[in-house]
């Protein structure tokens, strides 16, 4: 059967809900307030076990239906008017009214707005586990950096500071024009300015074949390649004397250019140095500066100092 009041059906084929649907609504069924939703229904008492709709006496008031629910569906039937259908353990359940009469699905809008809550409590908590995790890391790179400042700026131990202030307070010789021995017919003079050594002392004529200086420096603290400088003035061409250590000649001849490019013969304004890397034994060594055949040594000769290492200054 369909929904509505077919006028000889007995009041279980009745719908109770009729009113619900358009069909129901165009036969006049109304709300109940007292027997089936159609016109003219009775209350009867069905059989135990089968679904009653009433009990004897003033039917119960059926609540009101909200106004989301107030439109019935037009493709909706309840399965106790299908042709053969058994009756049902549950009630229908009315959909939400919609448009046109089509049923209109659960409250997506509130669903949508919880599930958006959800989401960003979750994100919220992630980024304060972040941040907080970010607070720990960086506490931990602060506390591990104080023992690495105090290691380097904190006092060495005794003993590797008795090596280092010996390394650093260990100053190689320095040897004035007075304090070296001369040879052939070299001699000390003052008569040109310019000389550091003490009393502006230097060694003239030292222009002749077999002429030489020689240097005896004690206290090399090890063996190795050490840096001897030269101090000396010429105004002349390139020059070029020969380099001595320990009896044995170094294996090029010592350069003496006219670096400070003096001319006229003034001596006073030819003052530069030049440098060779020789090996030296700990202990006691001797350094000579001399005036072999084919060398030129037009200088003046002034002092002569040592520097640990190849250096350049």
């Amino acid at each position: 059967m369909t929904a509505g009041n077919n006028g000889a059906s007995t009041p279980e084929d009745d719908d109770p809900f009729g009113y619900l649907y358009a069909d129901g609504q165009a036969s006049g069924a109304q709300p109940p307030s007292g027997g089936y939703g159609y016109p003219n229904s009775v209350n009867r008492v069905r059989p135990v076990g089968t679904r009653q709709y009433g009990q004897p006496g003033p039917a119960p008031q059926a609540p009101q239906q909200q106004g989301v629910y107030g439109q019935p569906s037009a493709h909706y039937a309840a399965p106790e008017t299908l042709p053969g259908g058994a009756p049902t353990a549950h009630s229908p359940q009315p959909s939400h009214g919609g448009g046109g009469g089509r049923g209109r699905g659960p409250n997506t809008k509130g669903l949508l707005i919880g599930a958006i809550a959800v989401v960003a409590a979750v994100v919220i908590g992630i980024g304060v586990a972040m941040i907080g995790g970010d607070d720990e890391d960086g506490g931990d790179d602060q506390a591990g950096s104080t023992p690495t400042q105090t290691q380097q700026s904190g006092e060495p131990t005794p003993s590797a500071s008795k090596g280092e202030d010996e390394e650093e307070a260990a100053e190689l010789p320095t040897a004035d024009a007075k304090a070296m021995r001369l040879g052939g017919t070299a001699t000390l003079a003052s008569d040109v300015e310019g000389a550091q050594s003490d009393g502006g002392i230097y060694v003239s004529n030292l222009n002749q074949p077999g002429n030489s200086v020689t240097w005896t420096v004690n206290d090399i603290p090890k063996d190795g390649t050490y840096t001897v400088f030269v101090r000396y003035s010429t105004t002349d061409e390139p020059q070029s004397m020969t380099l001595t250590v320990n009896g044995k000649e170094f294996g090029s001849k010592l350069n003496m250019d006219n670096f400070a490019h003096a001319g006229d013969g003034d001596f006073s304004k030819g003052w530069t140095q030049t440098f060779a890397w020789p090996t030296l034994n700990k202990g006691s060594n001797t350094i000579s500066v001399s005036c072999a055949d084919g060398d030129k040594c037009n200088v003046l000769l002034d002092q002569l100092w040592l520097k640990e290492g190849q250096v350049k200054k």
